[in-house]
């Protein structure tokens, strides 16, 4: 049982703020979902660890969040604790050639300091509006890159307390997963090894995915990104636009009319109706094609 005192006075002692009962709608990108027990924003790595070590010895329940860009909240919230890695925790450092950043830091953020650094191969995570633990933690990717090409390694607070240095070879990294889906544990941060190249063609490279984004993807709309998984053999935004889903809504959720891969929030959707939409979509397609699609987004409830 969550003892909010007992929370605060810690959160008091480790510096880092605590807020009760907030919405979760103002914490992802899809500006969706009920409020959390409590929201801890956090600043450091020993933060974390005592943190856990509390919520853990009382018994509750809790979650970590990046930007929340890759989640669906339950409008019903979170009865337990949401970990916010954020502007507090999101440190970036470069050492011996390698580029090293705490898990909140945004992906924008790290791509802006390799470009200062003259550092190449992260390009495609620019526009990405997720944090540098949570596209690990599902190997996210676009226009041909993904984490799996630049990740070194990553210092992980396991689920018995220890904190360890995992490379690459052991995180099970493949089309949006990691061993962190299966054998949990918390990304604290992530080291990459990018290669030196001339800030010009760096920028350029940003500024050729950005624009494509801009003007394919429905980025003035909340959303969660890409809704669903590629399919093996096809592309999720093929299948739902030849089955004539563009367009199709349930209350404010929408399949983007600009890029069908994506269901917005046009404005009051719930998580009942990216649901609905989402299970609309999946019978149409299964049923019209075969092609069973996948949600990408995670599910907070």
């Amino acid at each position: 049982m969550l003892d909010m005192t007992a929370l605060t006075a810690l959160c008091a002692q480790l510096g880092c703020a605590c807020l009760a009962e907030e919405p979760l709608s103002k914490h992802t990108s899809f500006q969706v979902g009920g409020a959390c027990r409590a929201f801890v924003s956090v600043n450091s790595v020993e933060t974390v660890r005592s943190l856990v070590a509390f919520l853990n010895e009382h018994a509750v329940p809790f979650t970590v969040l990046g930007r929340g860009s890759n989640i669906i909240a339950a409008d019903e919230g979170y009865d337990g604790v949401i970990i916010g890695f954020g502007a507090e925790f999101s440190h970036i450092t470069l050492e011996g050639g390698y580029l090293t950043c705490e898990a909140g830091a945004s992906l924008k953020d790290v791509c802006l300091f390799a470009l200062e650094h003259s550092l190449g191969g992260l390009e495609f995570a620019y526009g990405i509006p997720g944090s540098a633990g949570g596209a690990l933690y599902m190997n996210a990717g676009a226009y041909g890159g993904e984490m799996d090409h630049v990740v070194y390694s990553a210092e992980v607070l396991e689920q018995d307390g220890t904190i360890r240095t995992i490379e690459r070879e052991d995180l099970a990294l493949s089309y949006r997963h990691s061993r962190f889906m299966e054998q949990g544990g918390i990304i604290l941060s992530v080291t990459l090894a990018l290669e030196l190249d001339e800030p010009h063609e760096i920028r350029g490279r940003m500024d050729d995915y950005m624009n494509r984004r801009r003007t394919k993807q429905p980025l003035e709309y909340p959303s969660a990104g890409s809704t669903f998984k590629r399919p093996e053999g096809d592309f999720a935004s093929r299948l739902i636009e030849v089955c004539g889903l563009k367009g199709r809504s349930v209350g404010g959720a929408q399949v983007s009319e600009k890029h069908s891969g994506f269901v917005i929030n046009t404005g009051g959707a719930t998580c009942a109706d990216i649901l609905a939409l989402a299970e609309v979509v999946q019978r149409e397609v299964e049923q019209q094609t075969g092609f069973r699609l996948e949600l990408e987004p995670v599910l907070l409830k």
